[in-house]
């Protein structure tokens, strides 16, 4: 499958395995850090069976894979999965995003260089401009596209037959998708958060891969703090590995995983200095909410997508956010976790 887009002499530190190079120790790139089949991509249980039926069936038809499109909150591993489907196919991947094809003639150039069974994908595909998202139609349903040949009275239009192609479309924000894009695709499947567990066998992977030793306490205590996300789960491995080298660790344990996750603001909870921020403004100025994105914004400093699509959606999946027609509220668990008494409204009843 081919995708298309130091230490002194006697000096290595005990926290890297005897085998890690002077390159290995610096850390890998993400890329590399990627699982290299269906079969090694850990948790998605269900996701996963549901691609695996797919494949064995476009393969025993000859045919590529229905249109996909993958949504859910960023770092769960769209852009993994649709890596891992080329390699099962035994085609190639062409990687782009909505925000890169301004005009019609940039998807034209992706789609009349595909060969047969190849991938698209495109992430935030929600970003697509409109002109472009309706060259898309035809040649997601009829493995053509029509282009202008010449300027003005002389111009015409020719039609183009593509070669049968997968498109797979990733975003975060599936609501934001026309309907007659999001109604072409033949699989529309949901990324889910991970569990502690799976997050655990995850960075207990990514370690071996680092050449970095961790306790399977160790990697659990970083799981608990990765709101459900494995791409934050290795950034935050990454980051005790730093501590635990600096300060001559030479096995990152609850404890040393502890102490580099405060170090650097990440609570037990898994919120940062934003989800705080976000939470205080609620709570503490304004009572609880409900409070307008776009003032949430201005109050933190924060870009209003970033919280939507970034922040938003684990304070709401551990219970410390709603979202409502009259804006967003502070519930009773993030009243407790600032330390303050949640109005009598949102106590329990017992």
């Amino acid at each position: 499958m081919a995708i298309v887009s130091s230490q002194g002499e006697g000096g290595r530190h005990p926290l890297l395995k005897p085998q890690a190079t002077a390159q290995e120790s610096q850390g890998l790139p993400e890329d590399s850090l990627r699982p290299a089949s269906l079969t090694e991509y850990l948790g998605q249980t269900e996701l996963k069976q549901v691609l695996a039926i797919a494949v064995a069936a476009a393969q025993a038809r000859g045919e590529p894979l229905d249109h996909l499109l993958l949504y859910g909150p960023p770092g769960l591993g769209k852009t993994t999965l649709a890596l891992l489907l080329a390699r099962e196919m035994g085609k190639r991947c062409h990687l782009t995003s909505g925000p890169a094809l301004e005009r019609p003639r940039d998807i034209v150039g992706l789609l009349v260089n595909l060969e047969p069974g190849d991938i698209l994908f495109i992430d935030e595909i929600h970003r697509l401009p409109r002109i472009t998202e309706e060259t898309l139609y035809t040649a997601m349903e009829d493995f053509r596209v029509d282009v202008t040949v010449g300027k003005g009275a002389s111009a015409r239009t020719r039609s183009l037959k593509l070669p049968k192609f997968t498109l797979v479309g990733a975003t975060t924000r599936v609501a934001a998708l026309s309907a007659p894009l999001r109604d072409r695709f033949g699989l529309v499947q949901r990324l889910r958060y991970y569990t502690v567990p799976e997050l655990t066998q995850i960075l207990s992977r990514t370690a071996q891969l680092l050449n970095v030793v961790i306790t399977p306490e160790g990697a659990e205590t970083i799981a608990q703090r990765a709101r459900g996300t494995p791409r934050i789960a290795n950034r935050l491995l990454k980051r005790v590995r730093d501590y635990a080298q600096v300060h001559r660790a030479p096995v990152i344990t609850p404890e040393v995983a502890a102490q580099a996750l405060d170090q650097l603001g990440v609570n037990p909870q898994g919120l940062d200095s934003v989800d705080r921020a976000l939470l205080t403004v609620l709570v503490e100025q304004f009572q609880g909410g409900p409070v307008g994105l776009e003032t949430l914004a201005a109050m933190t400093g924060e870009d209003p997508q970033t919280i939507e699509d970034v922040y938003e959606p684990y304070l709401m999946q551990i219970g410390y956010l709603q979202r409502t027609p009259r804006g967003r509220v502070a519930l009773a668990p993030a009243w407790l976790h600032l330390g303050r008494t949640p109005p009598e409204h949102q106590l329990p009843l017992l």
